[in-house]
């Protein structure tokens, strides 16, 4: 449970984070705001169709104008192309064919924003402008966009050499044995859900300064990433050289959301360009950029089904996920539908699940990993879908839940996926939830909107998530001659709040301020390794090893403190900079034990997780419809969550409340469109509809936390989980007000616009 009285500083306190000083006031140093020296400016030119054959007429004639110093085709880079990182086997264990994916198109293009040409000039206008003069034939040829378009017998391919548009299937569970429950079931319920197309919109939009030393023979990238080493190792890959030879600095960033966890094509470009022109080479992307070239996230279709009892016990779950892919498999792409239904029984006892996933190709921007990355999809289906079951027995969303919820005694739980639950108390956090929502006087307030003309409802999302994946992180703390501690790692903040979250456990274990703390992340040649962040994994799996780290110190700090104080290391304390003999004044300084020792003091400690941990809670949102306008206004928002242990109760509130808001405007606004031609509709924040603070009530945010047994600290992470428990909640309320207000009985899919609203209520009357 939470703690009533929390530390100073370490784990459990309440501290501001330390870096939103710099940031606030416009000190923050971005990736954009460097600009070495005599650096050049590169743009690409991107392909203006879905689907053509494509050549260049006038390359040489670009090469040729005036500030232009490089001009790179698909011609000069051979077979140069981006790696695809993730390849589970299909559901007959056979590997799926990996289509290329080419840094620069020499003959095809296959979605608009494709990669055609890299013109390098003076400033970015001069790139620009040669960029366009580029001569580009495009011989069309036929585009498929949308699911179930490409999954159409007579649907064009992307790729012609593949039998279909499938790029791959999956399959999870027992069949036959889940076939045997369903043949049981007293009642059979399914669902059919859309979970749409999301484009990340971080504030900070992808940049990269690339530099080569020809004296050494090395690079160096700025660029922001989730983690310098991962994609130091993804580029040298595809440039075909030594990791030795590549530095990736990392400076501030504005937001990641998986989406910069990849390798993007300007990365390697921007390199070959350097290397070629002998100066830095800078591209900085636009907001159009981000939305024709950043991998999208989501998009999948689904069916589901629940086998259930005459008791409303759910016997077995089938579920087929369409996941479209978009025209190329990205990084980890491939991945994301197969750990989604890794969770797809949610937080209920299913004896018997078969999932299975169809990987669909379409002439639009490659998906890949979005907050969350594959549980939203699978929390989103499994809790509308035992909301229907609710209706449907007669039993209702509480009792539902409750009846099939994996009780306390079954844990630790594997689900009929492989995933193993250890710790929770599944009907305690939504028992606290529904009390802190007035659950019970729902009613009231319903008929209240009712005389006001309004349709009001209220809705349940229960959710478990998998994170901090199995793995490690090694933490490397210093204390130089000065008495400075110095901190390094490689996970990588954008914008969590690291450097306070580290730099707590550290001052705890020495008795100083966080401010004495420095954390160094970002830079691949100061780090030795690093798994980056991603999953919500650098705090549940960074934090035990910078712990690990922090007490070795100290106990190397003691030791050699207790030559000089002559007295024995347990006899000490050590508080604000100071070691002491307790109860004496007999006291030495770090900086005096760190100078004495004549050569910087350090430790280090990788603590290795085996498992994942399993964060799971509460959602439950209220709201109210205009059935006039089909405006919905949230009106409550709870939130009650197991995180396991607490690090720092203001940045844990921070990473709900924006997971939170980020699922509400997927369910209510955010709208991916593509026309039957390929052409991106939303392509700019004119089009493409964001939620604003003005459309949020205050979120109710608490934990009620039970320690994880799988990680060292019993931290189960928190960076994904407002988005995942937020999707269903939202829709479940809307379902039930369009239900009772209207009756409205057809499913209502994401984004619940007011135009889709309005035209739910108009049908259903």
């Amino acid at each position: 449970m939470n703690q009533m009285v929390p530390p100073k500083f370490g784990v459990g306190a309440p501290l501001r984070r330390k870096e939103d000083e710099a940031l606030v006031t416009g000190k923050g140093i971005y990736t954009a705001d460097y600009m070495p020296e005599g650096c050049l400016h590169g743009y690409v030119l991107r392909s203006a169709m879905a689907h053509a054959k494509i050549s260049l007429e006038n390359v040489d004639e670009i090469r040729a104008m005036d500030g232009v110093h490089l001009v790179l085709t698909g011609a000069d880079l051979a077979d140069m192309t981006m790696p695809t990182r993730a390849r589970p086997k299909q559901i007959d264990g056979s590997d799926f064919p990996l289509p290329p994916q080419p840094v620069l198109c020499a003959d095809e293009v296959r979605y608009v924003g494709d990669a055609i040409a890299f013109v390098v000039a003076d400033d970015l206008n001069a790139a620009r402008s040669a960029a366009e003069m580029l001569e580009v034939d495009y011989d069309p040829l036929d585009v498929v966009v949308g699911i179930e378009n490409a999954l159409a017998p007579d649907a064009p391919k992307v790729w012609p050499d593949f039998d279909s548009n499938v790029a791959f299937t999956y399959g999870q569970g027992d069949q036959s044995k889940t076939e045997e429950a369903f043949a049981k079931a007293e009642k059979v319920v399914s669902i059919d859900v859309v979970n749409n197309r999301i484009v990340a919109n971080y504030m900070e939009l992808r940049g990269c300064v690339a530099e080569f030393k020809s004296e050494s023979s090395r690079f160096k990238l700025t660029v922001g990433t989730q983690g310098g080493h991962g994609m130091r190792d993804v580029i040298c890959s595809i440039l075909g050289i030594e990791e030795s030879r590549l530095q990736v600095l990392t400076p501030e960033v504005g937001g990641g959301f998986g989406t910069k966890m990849f390798c993007y094509r300007e990365y390697p470009l921007t390199m070959l360009a350097a290397e070629k022109t002998g100066k830095p080479v800078r591209w900085a992307g636009d907001r159009m950029d981000h939305f024709v070239t950043d991998a999208h996230g989501r998009d999948n279709l689904s069916h589901a089904e629940l086998a259930l009892d005459g008791e409303g016990k759910i016997l077995g779950m089938k579920v087929h996920v369409k996941a479209a892919m978009g025209a190329y498999l990205h990084q980890f792409g491939p991945f994301i539908p197969f750990v989604g239904t890794s969770m797809t029984s949610g937080l209920y006892d299913i004896p018997a699940i078969f999932a299975k996933v169809e990987g669909i190709y379409m002439n639009t921007v490659p998906t890949d990993a979005f907050r969350g990355a594959g549980r939203p999809e699978a929390a989103y289906l499994i809790e509308r879908l035992i909301d229907k079951a609710g209706e449907e027995t007669g039993l209702g969303p509480i009792e539902i839940r409750k009846r099939n919820f994996v009780a306390p005694d079954q844990l630790p739980y594997t689900t009929q996926t492989g995933r193993m639950y250890d710790t929770g108390e599944f009907s305690g956090h939504l028992e606290r939830a529904l009390e802190v929502a007035d659950w019970a006087g729902f009613k009231v307030r319903q008929e209240a909107s009712a005389a006001n003309g309004k349709y009001r409802g209220i809705g349940i999302c229960s959710y478990i998530e998998a994170c901090a994946f199995p793995g490690s992180e090694e933490a490397t703390l210093e204390l130089d001659g000065e008495g400075s501690l110095t901190l390094l790692i490689g996970t990588q903040t954008n914008g969590q709040g690291h450097a306070t979250a580290y730099s707590q456990v550290v001052a705890e274990q020495f008795g100083i301020s966080i401010e004495n703390v420095q954390v160094i992340q970002g830079d691949t040649d100061r780090v030795a390794k690093g798994g980056g962040t991603g999953g919500s994994r650098s705090i549940p799996i960074g934090l035990p090893s910078v712990r690990g780290a922090s007490v070795a110190l100290v106990k190397k700090v003691k030791e050699l403190a207790a030559e000089r104080l002559e007295a024995g290391p347990e006899d000490l304390e050590l508080e604000d900079g100071v070691i002491r003999v307790v109860g004496t004044d007999r006291q030495v300084t770090l900086a005096e034990i760190a100078a004495g020792a004549g050569q910087t003091l350090v430790a280090k400690d990788e603590v290795k997780q085996g498992e994942a941990t399993y964060p799971n809670g509460s959602h439950i949102c209220e709201l109210e419809v205009d059935p006039d306008t089909g405006d919905v206004a949230i009106q409550n928002y709870v939130i009650v969550d197991d995180f396991g242990v607490t690090v720092n109760p203001l940045l844990l509130a921070g990473q709900v409340h924006g997971g939170a808001v980020s699922a509400i405007s997927q369910a209510l606004c955010e709208h991916t469109v593509y026309d039957e031609d390929g052409q991106l509709l939303t392509a700019s924040l004119l089009d493409y509809q964001m939620i604003r603070a003005g459309d949020l009530p205050d979120i109710h945010f608490e934990t009620r936390n039970v320690p994880s047994t799988t990680n060292a600290m019993g931290i189960k992470g928190a960076g994904e989980a407002g988005t995942i428990g937020g999707c269903a909640s939202v829709m479940n309320a809307l379902q039930m007000a369009l239900k009772d207000g209207a009756g409205v009985s057809d499913v209502i899919d994401m984004p619940a616009t007011p135009l889709r609203v309005w035209e739910a209520i108009q049908a259903a009357r």
